[in-house]
């Protein structure tokens, strides 16, 4: 008999509850200190006919071989919508498959743990690659727990393994010598079916280590927080999640955590058009983590289907500072097929911050130079995209540009004839009830426009037209018909007009989201995705005076 028919054999015996708890106590599951629920259990369905022999081989031989006969069986008798409420997915071979390789590419763990670990497929996966580390499965539900833990007893695996029935949150782990694993698929629990205790569990613990944390979180986002008040620099980990917490405000807590303790190294988004679980209509992201460390970068990726997974070891390196500044992150697993070799994004080198909006540009833009107010809160601006348009290569006469009045937030500064200048024409925006508009009224001070320091390279967003991108040699500022392009690192003004001139060249109208008319828009994000020369490239442009594109590609 195959592997397969075995499997076959175990499942088809099992036709409800009952039969599965006594096939798993047959099979081993009624170890020391059983709790009271599981004893309960086991009580419960003591009468019921018993596996024969023939089950009890089959069985035992499909864990041997690697399969999960007493988990097949509870999917098969317990339907999705009742394991709904404990967010109880099974995960496919094929994923656990990939993530233990990535664990065993990365570390001789000690000690593995599965924070829900259902039947064990982690768990006894992982058990077998590591033959030298304890094991420790975690599970709120005795069902599971009994079959975890007649698994491991079929799987010779239960001398060095602990199972706790109970909430995860609330594990406690023994210091041991050596890293452990963290691996395994929390379960999917949305926030309505989350006790408010425990959601407040999750904004304290958030707010002891410097963290936000938002009660609309999932049961995995609890996960991710937990395993972190339980893990120590030189753990490693490995979980597989829906993929919302990416983009959505709850997730936040979730890219905190691996941008810092966690120390996230990589993350496999699987096509949401794909359903990774049999189960369950859900998306998938595995998160691969070590804790401790904190890399300059991350690899992310986007796979097709599940069999593109591997051993975890592919994606494109995005830089940490790009993952701290985005509340969006599934942008990033996104390949952009116009990188060629030795490109990068724009984004890798400059921040695209669009200009400050004024609320009232009849009151803070002039175009005469002659206002009655201190010449230190005026500023020449590029205030219309035709301003770029018009200047072409170099923004160079400041006489072309209105000024915007960017007042400090502190008043105090202005005495004498300034200050009063000053309140007098306050005064007179006040009768045209500025400081009631919305802009206005959410700034820290509603007269204070706030404009971002002079950018180097000065972008436009939104024609009919490929951006104008141009040098800024006057230091001029920008409201938000502009973006303003800043350095990461400091760059000469050869590596500037090097940079700027390829942009000029080689940006078109397709790289931006277009609407009815053939309006285009580039959104500053969008703008940090456009291909560019690296910066190596770069220089050898500029030193050899080559300057565009063309010479480049």
């Amino acid at each position: 008999m195959s592997d397969a028919d075995a499997t076959i054999a175990g499942v088809e015996w099992v036709t409800d509850l009952g039969a599965l708890v006594r096939l798993s106590v047959a099979l081993g599951a009624e170890w020391e200190g059983l709790t009271a629920d599981e004893r309960r259990l086991i009580k419960k369905y003591a009468a019921g006919e018993p596996p024969t022999a023939g089950v009890l081989a089959t069985t035992r031989k499909a864990i041997a071989g690697g399969g999960d006969p007493l988990g097949d069986a509870y999917c098969r008798i317990v339907s999705t919508q009742e394991r709904r409420p404990l967010g109880q997915t099974y995960t496919p071979e094929p994923i656990v498959d990939a993530m233990v390789n990535w664990a065993a590419n990365n570390g001789d763990p000690q000690r593995i743990v599965d924070p829900g670990t259902g039947s064990g497929r982690y768990l006894l996966a992982t058990a077998r690659r590591f033959p030298n580390a304890s094991v420790v499965g975690c599970d709120i539900d005795p069902i599971a727990t009994l079959m975890l833990r007649a698994n491991l007893t079929a799987a010779g695996l239960a001398e060095r393994s602990a199972v706790h029935l109970g909430d995860y949150r609330e594990l406690e782990l023994d210091e041991i010598d050596g890293p452990t694993l963290f691996l395994g698929n929390p379960p999917y629990v949305r926030h309505h079916q989350i006790d408010p205790s425990w959601k407040r569990w999750l904004q304290e613990t958030a707010r002891e280590r410097g963290l936000a944390a938002s009660s609309l979180a999932g049961l995995h986002v609890h996960f991710f927080l937990a395993t972190a008040t339980l893990g120590r620099s030189g753990d490693i980990g490995a979980f597989i999640t829906s993929s919302e917490w990416l983009d959505v405000n709850y997730g936040s807590l979730v890219r905190q955590l691996l941008l810092g303790e966690l120390g996230g190294q990589s993350l496999h988004v699987i096509d949401p058009t794909v359903a990774p679980f049999a189960d369950a209509t859900t998306t998938g992201a595995i998160a691969c983590f070590k804790i401790g460390e904190q890399p300059s970068s991350m690899k992310l990726r986007h796979v097709k289907q599940v069999s593109d997974l591997g051993a975890l070891d592919g994606g494109r390196r995005v830089a940490r500072h790009r993952l701290v500044e985005s509340n969006r992150w599934s942008v990033f697993t996104r390949v952009n097929p116009k990188l060629p070799l030795g490109y990068m994004e724009l984004g890798e080198l400059c921040r695209v911050h669009r200009g400050a909006v004024t609320g009232a540009n009849n009151v803070w833009v002039s175009s005469s130079g002659d206002i009655d107010l201190p010449d230190s809160v005026l500023y020449r601006s590029v205030t219309k995209a035709r301003d770029l348009f018009k200047a072409g290569i170099r923004l160079s006469e400041p006489a072309d540009l209105k000024y915007v009045i960017d007042l400090p937030t502190d008043l105090s500064q202005f005495e004498g004839t300034d200050r009063e200048r000053i309140d007098i024409f306050l005064a007179d925006a006040k009768k045209l009830n500025v400081h009631k508009g919305y802009v206005a009224a959410n700034r820290k001070a509603w007269y204070s426009v706030g404009l971002r320091a002079a950018a180097p390279v000065l972008a436009t967003y939104m024609a009919r037209r490929p951006p104008a991108f141009v040098r800024n040699d006057i230091s001029a500022r920008h409201i938000n018909i502009a973006h303003g392009l800043y350095p990461r690192e400091e760059l000469d003004d050869t590596i500037l007009d090097t940079l700027a001139s390829h942009l000029r060249t080689a940006v078109t109208l397709s790289q931006g989201r277009m609407y009815a008319g053939g309006l285009t828009k580039f959104e500053p994000k969008e703008m940090e995705r456009l291909p560019i020369p690296s910066l190596d490239l770069l220089r050898e442009a500029a030193t050899d005076g080559t300057g565009g594109s063309t010479q480049m590609d």
